[in-house]
């Protein structure tokens, strides 16, 4: 048992994420070749827009079941969101905020652009801690259009050219098409004002997308509904980062590396749960922590991968520059 426990705390990370996310993108976004369903309540951008997608993100049916009218919403149809948000749970509890950074297609294709910005030399961006606080505030406000504007047309106080407004919105329905050759998406639709603005404004978010990702890493996630969502919800799952801050030197190597910019990673020594809503579970952090079970990986409250000086040690010559040195 301490074998097996050794050897995955000294693996290459690196590798391992990388064959997850060839196998799940994949499978979610070319499954439909081989008449596979997961159905329609997932926890990631598996975007139903792309016709070879194998289920449809939960935000989807989500907006179309709110914006029954009141009056049934409230009566039994209220029993399918019910239903459908515990859809959702089921598949998220599984692995939390994982599914961002070892499953969803959008995620994994913003990982890809990094990549192509490193084979090509170009340093990679970053936010002042000032921008990451307020911008990181904004996938609550695109949760909220992904609620309250279904609200809203349930009351009478929004038309049906509103209907699942956030999607009509969504880069993912612009960009997830292309990767089975359908380019369809990128068009304006002006069958009337409202849906003229909203798909102008995929369009640009499209652009802003592709840019933003291929110079600041995981650009998307920092403004993901689905991943505001995951964090309400993420005491609920089986797995957890978790932090001993007694054994915490600072040394900020964890920050380093983190794509996402998360300074309580490394500042925050008083916290045993150290997963915050921008956390995409990537385990970077602990594959570049050098000090022993100050960061851990849990899984129904055992340590599945935890920080050691010797995976430290080993990982140096193989993550701790990319991660370090302009990843």
């Amino acid at each position: 048992m301490n074998r097996l426990k050794n050897t995955i705390n000294n693996m290459n990370l690196q590798k391992v994420r990388f064959v997850i996310q060839v196998l799940t993108f994949v499978l979610f976004v070319y499954g439909g070749y081989f008449a596979l369903s997961f159905g329609s309540k997932l926890p990631i951008f598996a975007c139903p827009y792309n016709s070879e997608a194998v289920g449809a993100c939960y935000l989807i049916p989500l907006q179309h079941q709110l914006s029954m009218p009141s009056q049934i919403l409230l009566g039994g149809a209220g029993i399918a969101v019910i239903t459908g948000l515990l859809g959702f749970l089921f598949w998220f509890i599984f692995l939390n905020k994982a599914w961002c950074r070892y499953v969803c297609p959008f995620g994994t294709f913003q990982d890809w652009l990094t990549l192509l910005r490193k084979n090509i030399g170009i340093r990679y961006s970053t936010y002042s801690q000032n921008n990451f606080e307020k911008l990181s505030k904004i996938k609550y406000i695109f949760l909220a259009i992904v609620i309250l504007f279904p609200l809203f047309m349930g009351v009478g106080l929004l038309g049906s050219d509103w209907s699942a407004a956030f999607c009509k919105m969504c880069p993912a329905r612009v960009i997830s098409p292309m990767f089975s050759g359908d380019f369809s998406q990128w068009a304006i639709d002006f069958s009337s004002k409202t849906s003229m603005i909203l798909t102008s404004i995929a369009i640009i978010f499209a652009g802003l997308f592709l840019i933003g990702s291929f110079v600041k890493k995981r650009f998307f996630c920092f403004f993901c509904p689905m991943s505001a969502l995951h964090y309400i919800f993420s005491k609920f799952s089986f797995v957890q980062l978790k932090k001993d801050g007694s054994k915490c030197t600072r040394c900020g190597d964890c920050y380093a590396v983190c794509d996402m910019q998360i300074k309580d990673i490394a500042d925050d020594v008083t916290s045993t749960d150290i997963l915050r809503d921008d956390c995409i579970l990537c385990l970077k952090c602990i594959a570049a922590c050098p000090e022993d079970d100050a960061l851990h990986f849990d899984i129904f409250k055992l340590k599945a991968f935890s920080s050691t000086k010797e995976g430290f040690e080993k990982r140096m010559g193989i993550e701790k520059p990319q991660g370090l040195n302009n990843e």
